[in-house]
C-alpha cells in the first residue's frame, strides 16, 4: 500500500450548522399545530363541538402531520444538516403513526357525526360519503396506500422485507398523501369558509409539493446530470465485502463530505431503479470516491458483480456524521461491522494531532475485519490508535462483545481522555445506541457525540 492509496485531503472548510436552526426548525412545526388549531377555532370549532366537528379537527391535524411528514424527508439540505438523518427519521416515524391513528379517527368521529345528523345507519352513510362526496374516492385509495405503508412500516413487517421492496412500498406514501388530501379543498368546512384557512393549507400544500419536486427530483438530477459519476474499480476486501471506485466530472464541486452517505443506483441492468444507502469509506478527495458494501441482499450482491465503465446515479449526499463541529483534540471513533466504513473516511478528514485518534473496531471474528492495510497506514503516519473487539454478542445488550459486555466502565478504561473528546459512533441500530449510552456514561458532552445508524 501506498500514502496516495489512501486520500488524505480535508475537505473544503464549510461553518457548521448553527444550532438555532434546529431549535427555529422545532418552534416552526409545533407552531403549525396551534395554527391549525386556531384555524378550526376560528371556524365555529368549539361553538358546533360533537362528533363532526371533532372530526374536523382530527382531520386537520393528521393533514398537517402528514405534511411536515413529506417535508421532514423531502431531503431538504438546511433540514439534514441541522438535524441529521437520525432525529429526522425518528421524526418520520413518530409523526407517521400519530397522523394515521388521528386520519383513523377523523374517518370514525366524521362518519358517526353525519350518520347521526342524517339519522342514518353509520356503514350506509360511509358507503354514500365515499361514492358522493366530492374527492372521496381519491380519498379512500389514498387512506388505502396510507395503510399500506404503515403496515409495512412496523417493526416486525421490516424485518421480513427486503430493504428495496420496503423501499419501492415506501415512495407510495407520496402518492396516498397526494390523494387523501384533495377532498378537504373541495368539501372542507376550513377551506370552503375560511379565506385564512385556504391560504394556509395552500401554501403548506405547495411548500411540500415543492420540497419533494426540487429536493428528492431536481437537484438530483441535476447533480448526475453534471458530475455523470462512472465506476473505475471494483476490489474486494474480504468475505462478502467489496469496494467501489468511482470518478466523474467536476467531481471537487459535489457537497460531499468524509462520513455522508448518497443513495446509490448502478445502470447495470435489472433492478437499476430501487436506491441502496451506502456510505463513502474513504475521504473525497475531488478526483474519485469510495463506498465499500456488505453483502446483506440482492442489491448489495450485485455491486460485487459490477464493471468498470458502469454509469451511476446517485441521490445526496446526507448524513451529519460529519467533522464539521470538530474542534479539535481527542477523538474516538466507534465502528461496528460494516459502521467502519464512514468512520474511515473521517479518519482521513478529520485534523487530529498523532496520537489523539482512537478507534474502536467491533467485530465477530478476526476475518470480518476490513481495511486492515489502511488501518495500519493511519497507526503509522498519523499515530491512530487502532482497538479491535471481537466476539459474539451477549445475551444482553452491549456494545462490548460477550465476554465483555459486564465491564461497564470499559470505555473509559480504553479511552481514558474520553471525557474531553469527540466520540464518533456507527453501527446497528441496537449497538450504537449501547454505545452512545456507554459514552454518555463516560462523561462525554451530548454536543460532541456524534451517531449514525445502519438500519432502515
Amino acid at each position: 500500500m501506498t500514502a496516495t492509496s489512501v486520500p488524505l485531503q480535508t475537505a473544503p472548510p464549510r461553518p457548521a450548522t448553527p444550532r438555532w436552526y434546529a431549535d427555529a426548525g422545532g418552534v416552526l412545526a409545533a407552531s403549525s399545530m396551534l395554527v391549525v388549531v386556531a384555524l378550526w377555532v376560528g371556524n365555529r370549532g368549539l361553538q358546533d363541538f360533537g362528533m363532526t366537528s371533532l372530526g374536523r379537527l382530527t382531520g386537520l391535524i393528521a393533514s398537517d402531520l402528514l405534511l411536515l411528514q413529506v417535508l421532514l424527508m423531502a431531503r431538504i439540505p438546511l433540514v439534514e444538516r441541522a438535524f441529521g438523518q437520525d432525529r429526522l427519521a425518528r421524526w418520520h416515524r413518530w409523526t407517521g403513526f400519530s397522523s394515521f391513528w388521528l386520519m383513523v379517527v377523523h374517518i370514525v368521529t366524521i362518519t358517526l357525526g353525519y350518520a347521526a345528523a342524517a339519522n342514518a345507519n353509520v356503514f350506509g352513510e360511509l358507503w354514500d360519503m365515499i361514492w358522493t362526496y366530492p374527492g372521496m374516492l381519491l380519498a379512500t385509495a389514498g387512506t388505502l396506500l396510507l395503510v399500506l405503508v404503515v403496515v409495512t412500516s412496523i417493526r416486525a413487517a421490516r424485518r421480513k422485507l427486503r430493504y428495496e421492496s420496503w423501499h419501492l412500498l415506501h415512495l407510495y406514501a407520496y402518492l396516498g398523501v397526494g390523494l387523501a388530501l384533495p377532498h378537504q379543498i373541495w368539501t372542507g368546512t376550513d377551506f370552503v369558509g375560511s379565506a385564512a384557512s385556504r391560504a394556509y393549507w395552500w401554501t403548506l400544500y405547495l411548500v411540500s409539493a415543492g420540497a419533494v419536486l426540487v429536493y428528492r427530483i431536481g437537484l438530483p438530477a441535476w447533480r448526475n446530470w453534471r458530475h455523470r459519476l462512472v465506476v473505475t474499480r471494483v476490489v474486494p476486501e474480504g468475505p462478502g465485502l467489496t469496494s467501489v471506485y468511482l470518478t466523474g466530472q467536476r467531481l471537487g464541486e459535489l457537497p460531499a463530505r468524509a462520513g455522508q452517505f448518497f443513495q446509490w443506483r448502478f445502470l447495470d441492468g435489472a433492478g437499476w431503479t430501487r436506491a441502496n444507502p451506502y456510505s463513502l469509506s474513504a475521504t473525497p478527495n475531488g478526483d474519485q470516491l469510495r463506498i465499500t458494501v456488505k453483502d446483506l441482499g440482492d442489491g448489495s450482491s450485485r455491486v460485487a458483480r459490477l464493471q468498470p465503465g458502469t454509469k451511476v446515479l446517485v441521490e445526496g449526499p446526507y448524513g451529519k456524521l460529519t467533522g464539521e463541529t470538530y474542534t479539535g483534540g481527542p477523538v474516538v471513533l466507534l465502528a461496528c461491522g460494516i459502521g467502519v466504513t464512514p468512520l474511515l473516511s473521517l479518519l482521513g478528514e478529520l485534523a487530529y494531532a498523532p496520537g489523539e485518534a482512537t478507534l474502536i473496531y467491533r467485530a465477530r471474528t478476526e476475518s470480518e475485519l476490513a481495511f486492515r492495510e489502511e488501518l495500519e497506514w493511519f497507526a503509522t503516519h498519523r499515530g491512530v490508535r487502532i482497538v479491535t473487539l471481537l466476539g459474539p454478542r451477549g445475551p444482553q445488550a452491549s456494545w462490548l462483545p460477550g465476554n465483555l459486555a459486564g465491564h461497564t466502565d470499559a470505555l473509559p478504561r480504553i479511552v481514558p481522555e474520553i471525557t474531553g473528546a469527540h466520540v464518533y459512533v456507527c453501527g446497528p441500530e441496537a449497538w450504537t445506541e449501547s454505545a452512545r449510552a456507554a459514552a454518555l456514561a463516560a462523561g462525554v458532552g451530548a454536543d460532541r457525540l456524534h451517531t449514525e445508524l445502519f438500519s432502515w
